[in-house]
């Protein structure tokens, strides 16, 4: 086969697979969700553990489904950038990528019923929901993934909806206090997948996608994103100056430089397509940097007040 390149062991093929780059963004939400429901109860650490672990599961599904679809469809071949490349570059047999993604589906669902039983059963409509999207996003006759509305999804669900279901299995509820810190967590998550798209521009065009990045056109996609990091460090100074947040909030600013990087990078792109990787890891760090940084600034907050 033609596609296939240099041998790589399984263990290494199967972490390439998972795309580690991308899994902060479960990681920082359900961490951010725990820190909040510190304020209003006694964490339950198992519960934290099981919902880390079946988000992850559910994340790294929707990656080797996308790996799937992206290549049935022709997306994907052996010159793509930035794909895991499991199939068109070492030779994987699709069946099996498709196989392990709903193996980790129905291992995430069963960990579902120990956190739904220890929660609430409502979360079995969120959790079936969030599954569906998740295979819809490259699968099914209308990827969402070929849409303008790939980034509200990601963000909604795995930024917002990771930090408050997180926050939910401790609790029991969900505050507006708890929503209101969520949205700068499902802004990043949606930049995240922007810079994706903003990379893919050349390709998903030729694919037939119709993404934000796409109708925007380059320039005004990364001044979208630029855009989007302002006003996530913004809420959260907005929160502090109201008084939801304490000053300990502002530990967020530590995180800066990588946006900063980010757009410079992005903008540098055209000229020199290296920069590429760097837009790409910055816009990774900023959500998890952000995320983690004001979870130990709410930690802090917390034990001084204890």
């Amino acid at each position: 086969m033609e596609a296939i390149q240099k041998e790589i062991s399984p263990a290494k093929l199967m972490w390439k697979m998972t795309r580690p780059h991308t899994l902060t963004a479960t990681f920082a939400p359900v961490i951010l969700g725990t820190v909040i429901a510190l304020y209003d109860t006694t964490i339950n650490w198992l519960l934290f553990v099981a919902m880390m672990v079946a988000c992850l599961a559910l994340q790294i599904a929707t990656n080797l489904f996308n790996e799937y679809y992206d290549f049935k469809r022709g997306l994907d071949t052996a010159e793509s950038v930035g794909i895991g490349g499991g199939i068109v570059r070492h030779g994987l047999k699709p069946k099996n990528v498709l196989t392990v993604a709903i193996l980790l589906y129905i291992f995430a669902a069963i960990i579902g019923v120990y956190i739904c039983a220890s929660s609430s059963w409502w979360l079995v409509v969120v959790g079936l929901f969030g599954m569906a999207i998740g295979y819809l996003y490259t699968g099914g006759p209308l990827p969402i993934a070929y849409t303008p509305f790939g980034e509200l999804f990601a963000g909604a669900l795995m930024g917002s909806g990771f930090v408050l279901i997180s926050y939910f299995i401790q609790t029991g509820t969900v505050t507006l206090l708890s929503f209101m810190i969520s949205i700068p967590a499902m802004i990043l998550v949606g930049a995240i997948n922007m810079s994706n798209n903003i990379r893919d521009i050349e390709e998903d065009t030729k694919g037939g996608r119709k993404t934000l990045a796409i109708l925007l056109g380059r320039d005004a996609a990364v001044m979208a994103l630029a855009n989007a990091f302002f006003i996530s460090y913004l809420w959260i100074i907005i929160l502090i100056v109201i008084g939801d947040l304490s000053a300990w909030a502002l530990v967020v600013l530590l995180s800066l430089p990588k946006p900063i990087s980010a757009i410079k990078a992005f903008r540098n792109g055209v000229k020199e397509p290296a920069l590429m990787r760097t837009a790409m890891k910055s816009t990774a760090l900023t959500n998890t940097l952000f995320s983690f940084l004001l979870s130990i600034g709410l930690f802090i907050n917390y034990f001084i007040n204890v």
